[in-house]
């Protein structure tokens, strides 16, 4: 067989993996995600669009630091850009075509009249609101006809705005949602309700709380779209690159050496990052390659790399979006939600690490040679300034800050650390300023944090005219926030949709209704089951749970292949927090549970994004990368029934002692090494089918947090594990020499 000649060369001694270019990495992106899939456009046309994205962060970067303005207006200009926005940048149809029609009446600036006529009509439509705000309290119930009519307008170019940036699936849902509102004594059963007109539904959606300027669309706005521009302004001054040399320099020793980086690479990505696509793209182009190289199958490799990378979005402090939805619903503190994910995370990345491992050794695959790795202490060396933006924002964060201040103070250091080179002394008086300041406004002393930010801002205009750093630096920040403006838009539409959907539930209670089938499909399931169960193993309360969270789950997964994780977790939050909270699930257990398997959806076929992109970097057959994606995150499918049977391993749970957290993650842990172990079919040496299913089962009953199941796994596991330790003291392992990929 012949060694893999693939473009990206491992770096040379002592230096860095070579990254892609930001340029390289957004063509990439905008190829395999289809919120990144924009129209070409001409200069002009361009021009125009970068002026108002730029406008859009600034927006938000100001009102960050200096005060949001009232809720109504804030968000109403939030989703006037954003709406406005993608009617510019989405085509109709979605093609690669990159023929910009000439400037024309039909055509101004290059782009068709009907898509201007569109932005125009979601600018004044999402402005209405806010204008006529100080009269709502006397309208809503009773509106006018400019508001029931421009409220349509409203839903109409929000829909569409919605299917060009994410897709048609979640606009199909608010559409039946609607029907359902409309026609409801029509139906039948249960779920028949009394129906409502449009003009109802209309100001219910349009002119309330409870629809479209929801909580959804304000916490993209107040929180989201911060830590998006954050997350890239961080991986512009170089942090994305350090985590991944870091994780290299560190990881890439050991046997099957790639895998392992991008396991720890994803993670620390993903702090930053909180998208699964963003995170497979950017530490994939590196990782992927290399893994393919020492021999691992393509498919694997696409897979390992998605897998890790779906961990973005449940890794704190970014999280994505559906962190600080939680701080609305919960009326937590985001310091709470950060604490309850730690743990959860772990055994994700702990569970992917396992199979690499046991898979690696079942190749007989070496790490990567000295030679070919960087020099931790260069790394750091070079890089370690452009960490201070995320030491700040934690900083921040912790002082009991809100999260949207957090995120202003540490986008204000990813600017004067870009604008400074990276340089340490810069940084460590950033670092020291930027304490000072928190210092002073814990203490309420907030007139002594001008002259502070003064003398940075001066320091930071006398380094860059000293050093002839010129516009070269500025115009990469601008172009940064043109960027994350850009990542954002589509969030923001699927938001304001989620709240059509959030609307509907509320005025017609059909969030209970769905409630009631699934606790008594659940409890039909379990009646049926449990009379094969002996009680003392499982009793009639503990099955319908079981069933619900089953249920649950699928449809989280479902519901997940076409619609974005965050309008997921909306919308099952909206229909099964009822049930699980009927049940006496805790409300933030509930709330990470259907996250979890929002998030997990990504890399669920038929419709894995995450793994569809790692298989487009890998030249893998699809639908083989995303089974094995599932496969290879089989613990993250697992972790969420057990903190919802055993909460303590949430850390901040009513009720939670040391005893019961120790007693839950150290079983989690030995069953998730179990699991990897039969789903691989090697632990220290090859392993017989009989062995691999009695391990299988094994290892589930250890996961379980029943202490009586564990015991069980535990016994039944104890012969699979002696005669493994027997073949391996015996060296009968029998590794497969290593392939290399052709």
């Amino acid at each position: 067989m012949t060694e893999l000649t693939h473009p990206q060369e491992l770096t040379h001694p002592q230096e860095p993996v070579r990254e892609k270019s930001a340029a390289e990495l957004a063509k990439l992106e905008e190829e395999l995600d289809p919120e990144m899939q924009f129209r070409p456009l001409g200069p002009r046309a361009g021009w125009l669009v970068a002026a108002l994205l730029l406008v859009l962060s600034g927006f938000h970067y100001y009102t960050a630091g200096f005060g949001l303005l009232p809720e109504a207006t804030h968000r109403g200009i939030h989703l006037a850009f954003v709406l406005g926005l993608i009617f510019l940048v989405f085509p109709f149809r979605k093609t690669r075509s990159a023929e910009i029609p000439a400037s024309s009446f039909l055509h101004p600036l290059g782009l068709p009249l009907f898509d201007w006529v569109l932005a125009l009509g979601a600018v004044v439509s999402s402005l209405y609101v806010p204008w006529v705000f100080h009269d709502l309290v006397f309208r809503v119930g009773n509106p006018d006809p400019a508001d029931w009519i421009t409220g349509t307008i409203m839903i109409v170019v929000l829909l569409e705005a919605t299917r060009r940036a994410v897709g048609a699936a979640l606009p199909i849902i608010a559409i039946v949602l609607m029907t359902y509102a409309l026609f409801g004594p029509s139906l039948p059963g249960i779920l028949a309700h009394p129906g409502n007109s449009w003009k109802s539904i209309v100001n219910h959606l349009y002119l309330t709380s409870q629809g479209i300027y929801g909580i959804a669309l304000g916490v993209v706005a107040t929180y989201v779209f911060h830590y998006v521009l954050f997350g890239v302004l961080a991986t512009r001054i170089g942090l994305g690159r350090l985590f991944i040399d870091l994780a290299t320099a560190l990881a890439g020793r050991f046997s099957g050496g790639p895998a392992k980086v991008s396991i720890f690479a994803s993670g620390l990505f993903g702090m930053i990052s909180g998208s699964s696509i963003a995170n497979t793209v950017t530490v994939g182009s590196l990782t992927i390659p290399m893994m393919i190289r020492i021999g691992y199958p393509r498919h694997f490799a696409a897979a390992v790399e998605s897998t890790a990378a779906t961990g973005g979005q449940i890794t704190p402090p970014i999280m994505g979006a559906a962190a600080f939805l939680m701080v609305e619903y919960l009326g937590l503190p985001y310091q709470t939600i950060i604490l309850a994910a730690i743990v959860p995370a772990f055994m994700h990345f702990f569970g992917v690490f396992c199979q690499v491992h046991f898979e690696a050794k079942k190749l007989g695959m070496q790490g990567l040679a000295p030679a070919d790795m960087p020099d931790w202490r260069g790394v750091l060396k070079r890089d370690w300034p452009a960490a201070a933006p995320l030491f700040v924002l934690l900083m921040v964060l912790f002082s009991d800050f809100t999260p949207y201040l957090a995120a202003f103070w540490g986008i204000t250091a990813c600017i004067v650390v870009g604008l400074t080179n990276r340089n340490p002394v810069v940084a460590v008086g950033l670092v020291a300023a930027l304490g000072t300041s928190i210092l002073l406004g814990v203490m309420n002393e907030w007139a002594g944090l001008l002259p502070i930010m003064g003398v940075c801002v001066a320091v930071c205009a006398w380094w860059t005219i000293k050093h002839d750093v010129g516009y070269a630096r500025l115009i990469d920040i601008a172009d940064a926030f043109v960027l994350g403006a850009k990542y954002a838009i589509s969030v923001g539409a699927a938001a304001a949709t989620v709240g059509i959907i959030v609307g509907v539930v509320t005025l017609t209670g059909i969030g209970f209704k769905l409630s009631d089938i699934i606790t008594s499909a659940a409890a039909a399931m379990a009646g049926g089951v449990g009379t094969l169960l002996p009680v003392w193993l499982f009793d009639g309360v503990g099955l319908t749970l079981f069933f619900t969270l089953v249920l649950t789950a699928i449809v989280c997964l479902l519901l997940g292949c076409g619609v974005p994780t965050t309008p997921t977790y909306i919308i099952m939050v909206t229909i099964a927090q009822p049930a699980l909270a009927k049940l006496g699930v805790a409300p933030i257990v509930s709330h990470f549970f259907v996250f979890y398997y929002g998030v997990l959806a990504d890399i669920t076929p038929p419709v894995a994004l995450a793994a569809y992109a790692g298989a487009s970097m890998a030249g893998a057959d699809p639908f083989k990368t995303g089974n094995t994606a599932f496969r290879l995150a089989m613990a993250k499918a697992l972790v969420p029934f057990v903190f919802v049977y055993s909460p303590a391993m949430l850390l901040v749970t009513k009720g939670f002692t040391w005893a019961a957290f120790v007693e839950t993650t150290g079983g989690c842990i030995v069953g998730i090494v179990l699991l990897a172990a039969a789903l691989t079919g090697y632990g220290l040496a090859f392993m017989k089918t009989w062995e691999r299913a009695l391990l299988f089962v094994a290892s589930v009953m250890v996961i379980s947090p029943s202490r009586s199941a564990t015991l069980i796994g535990l016994v039944l596991a104890a012969p699979v594990v002696a005669h493994q330790i027997s073949l391996w003291r015996a060296g009968k392992e029998q590794a497969k020499p290593m392939v290399m990929a052709t």
